[in-house]
């Protein structure tokens, strides 16, 4: 059994707590990028919430990450500009981030791929270019196709949520099919088809 600990106002202060925390280092994170003219590109739940709270604000999801692309060859440049606001760059099983702090878990990390790589040899696409993108505000995350390759490319469970939350707007339907690889366009086809798992 499960020992509850906190209740009413102290619970829902924890709650919101840990959302303010993601959206605190993810605004650290692009604001020293920034700063610092370092190119990059918000991905994962927090682009995700981008796009889809344009059309339906009541299908947006918290998320615990904050991820972004980096190009390579900037990975000097962004180590220099996000450790004076407490991020410290590490490496570890092939994962690249920036722990927040230096009591902090990989969870508490910003994690990093790098653009035109793939992030596991098995993906059918490497992470799109950066060159590209579009601002939520004053951060750039990808243009929604590109974001929506990439949770193709990868189609874990949350992937999957994602762009069935999507589909659920109309934000994609089948008209998407033809833009993508054909392993992709399986995929996309099985989540059209199966839009509620």
């Amino acid at each position: 059994m499960v020992e509850i600990k906190f209740v009413g106002d102290a619970l829902w202060a924890r709650i919101e707590r840990a959302v303010e925390i993601v959206k605190d280092r993810m605004r650290r994170v692009t604001t020293s990028l920034n700063s610092a003219n370092v190119p990059y590109a918000v991905i994962g739940g927090n682009a995700v919430q981008h796009w889809v709270a344009q059309v339906d604000e009541s299908v947006v999801r918290n998320t615990r990450d904050v991820d972004i692309i980096l190009n390579r060859s900037d990975l000097p440049a962004a180590i220099k500009a996000l450790e004076p606001v407490g991020f410290i760059f590490r490496q570890s099983a092939g994962v690249t981030m920036f722990l927040d702090g230096p009591d902090a878990k990989a969870r508490d990390a910003v994690h990093v791929v790098f653009a035109g790589e793939k992030v596991r040899d098995t993906y059918v696409e490497p992470v799109p270019s950066i060159d590209d993108y579009a601002m939520m505000q004053e951060a750039r995350t990808l243009p929604l196709e590109a974001l929506v390759r990439m949770k193709l490319t990868s189609f874990r469970d949350k992937d999957r949520v994602h762009v069935r939350d999507m589909i659920s707007i109309g934000m994609i339907d089948e008209s998407w099919l033809e833009r993508f690889h054909p392993v992709l366009q399986e995929r996309l086809k099985e989540l059209l088809d199966h839009p509620d798992g």
